[in-house]
């Protein structure tokens, strides 16, 4: 019974929670210029896997009638009956209202404000791939807004460079997320579900290394402004590398190898952490 929630939260899989950590203790270490006060680290750390895991929860209660038709969630619990919607329901309102909590415990009355939208983001995502054509851009907005809490947390405002952060790695997000829609593509063209590697068309490999150049670019502009160090750029170019390789993973839009490349993703997310704590390290 358990293991079956477990898997109802991938907690199995902590790829989406890794692709969310990321940006979030990259936009803690910029906006308190190195390491944040511990009660703040852990805070913004375990309400990341609070609301990835609530998300997952609320994405199979959606997808509930459509996931045993996809090869790749066919065994999900929901699918295959392990849980109930309703259950599934629960867990949801659980894990939400557990997350905030723990900003309600821990953080500035104006950063809860600002989680309350983070969260309905998050819980409303999945309903929006049946009419919104590039989903993927509302999930970028949900997987960046922990930036914009971190800099709310340390200052109470947004400075340039936090709305900098929000927009490359919005520009990522769209980029892995429709790597990983390349993965259902055929799938999901037979049942009715919107994606962006659908909208996009015989385009969706330019767009996607268009969204990844963005990045690039706002990267290299946030060294600019913070006035980062050497070992920044060294990190930014070491994540062109990456970008090349999953390129070379996509171009033939084969299924094994686009979601191997969206895994390779958390590799790029974890060497620009390392990139900016280094740099306020040394």
């Amino acid at each position: 019974m358990l293991q079956n929630y477990l898997r109802l939260i991938r907690f199995d899989k902590p790829i989406g929670t890794l692709l969310l950590l990321w940006p979030t203790l990259c936009g803690l270490w910029l906006a308190y210029r190195g390491i944040p006060p511990l009660k703040i680290l852990l805070t913004f750390s375990l309400g990341v896997f609070l609301t990835r895991s609530a998300g997952c929860a609320i994405n199979d209660y959606a997808d509930a009638e459509f996931d045993g038709l996809v090869a790749r969630t066919a065994q999900r619990p929901l699918a295959t009956g392990a849980i109930t919607r309703h259950n599934a329901l629960l867990v949801t309102f659980g894990l939400s209202l557990l997350a905030f909590i723990l900003a309600w415990l821990n953080l500035q009355p104006v950063t809860l404000v600002w989680s309350i939208p983070a969260l309905i983001l998050f819980i409303s995502y999945p309903f929006f791939k049946r009419f919104f054509a590039i989903p993927q851009l509302y999930l970028g907005i949900a997987f960046s807004f922990g930036i914009l809490m971190a800099f709310i947390e340390q200052s109470n405002h947004l400075p340039l460079i936090a709305i900098i952060l929000f927009g490359a790695n919005l520009s990522w997000v769209i980029a892995y997320d429709t790597i990983y829609a390349l993965v259902d593509l055929d799938d999901d063209l037979k049942i009715g579900i919107k994606t962006s590697a659908i909208t996009f068309g015989n385009k969706v490999i330019q767009i996607i290394m268009c969204c990844y150049a963005l990045f690039l670019g706002l990267l290299i502009l946030i060294g600019y402004l913070a006035q980062l160090k050497f070992s920044y750029y060294l990190g930014v170019v070491i994540i062109l590398a990456l970008i090349i390789y999953v390129y070379q993973q996509i171009k033939l839009r084969q299924r094994t190898k686009c979601f191997n490349a969206f895994l390779f993703n958390n590799y790029i997310g974890l060497i620009l952490f390392i990139a900016i704590v280094t740099n306020f390290s040394f």
